[in-house]
């Protein structure tokens, strides 16, 4: 994300001259280092804080490709094992120029801590301008659907698309699938129905044929519920497949059609 120009002045800048360094010497300069640096970003952005009219926008010059941006969240454990943290990082990604001679970098990663950071907005905003993004660029963002990661990235361009990433739907069809074991073994007919039934709403997700699935996922839920006082593997299948319904109907309106994306 910094020119190695630039990371060399901020490191001459971070440890001290003298030979009598120590490690808290680095501490306070890397912390006034870092001070500084959060000074000169700006304030945070605000929801549709756009910049121009739709008007400038036409007057610019032709585009590069759409910037993809992965943005993915996750739990860190913290020292001393004092508890969880969760960390948003991901890359910004331009697949070509129109300039092969730009010295920009065509991809940049980026990661803070939810709870900490006070201008995340403004952090990616930033990564994304510094690899030449305009106001009338089409930028395509795939996250894992998390609320948090939403926040971050919804309304931050004026004409940015938002998708669920194909690897977290099928990662969570996976762990269902992996649940069905047990119930096959208890019950073979049921568990291989409950087996075939995922694997046709799969089918349809990848088609964005988001309404189906889930009549599909309701369908299923009221099968198992009619065994799961029964049956242990069944009622831990109903579980996994409730939370996938809910994952489902939060991130419908940003499922598309992946067979042709």
């Amino acid at each position: 994300m910094i020119p190695f120009a630039k990371v060399a002045d901020l490191l001459t800048e971070v440890l001290p001259i003298e030979n009598s360094a120590n490690h808290e010497s680095v501490r306070i300069h890397l912390q006034a280092t870092a001070e500084r640096i959060e000074q000169e970003l700006g304030r945070e952005r605000q929801l549709n804080e756009y910049e121009g009219s739709e008007d400038d926008w036409e007057q610019q010059p032709l585009l590069d490709t759409p910037i993809t941006v992965g943005i993915d969240g996750g739990y860190a454990r913290a020292a001393h094992k004092q508890g969880c943290f969760e960390v948003i990082a991901g890359k910004s990604f331009v697949a070509f120029r129109r300039e092969d001679a730009t010295e920009v970098p065509s991809a940049k990663c980026f990661g803070f801590v939810q709870t900490y950071d006070e201008k995340p907005r403004r952090r990616l905003w930033e990564l994304m301008k510094s690899q030449g993004m305009q106001e009338n660029q089409q930028v395509v963002f795939m996250s894992d659907g998390g609320e948090d990661v939403r926040r971050v990235q919804q309304y931050l361009h004026p004409f940015s698309e938002h998708l669920l990433d194909w690897f977290h739907i099928t990662m969570r069809l996976t762990v269902l699938q992996q649940q069905t074991k047990g119930l096959q073994q208890e019950r073979p007919e049921t568990g291989a129905d409950v087996a075939k039934q995922l694997e046709s709403i799969k089918h349809l997700l990848w088609h964005g044929n988001t309404p189906e699935a889930l009549e599909r996922i309701t369908g299923l839920s009221i099968d198992l519920s009619l065994i799961q006082a029964h049956s242990v593997p069944a009622a831990k299948a109903a579980n996994g497949l409730a939370e996938f319904e809910i994952y489902i109907k939060n991130n419908c309106d940003f499922i598309p059609y992946f067979g042709e994306r």
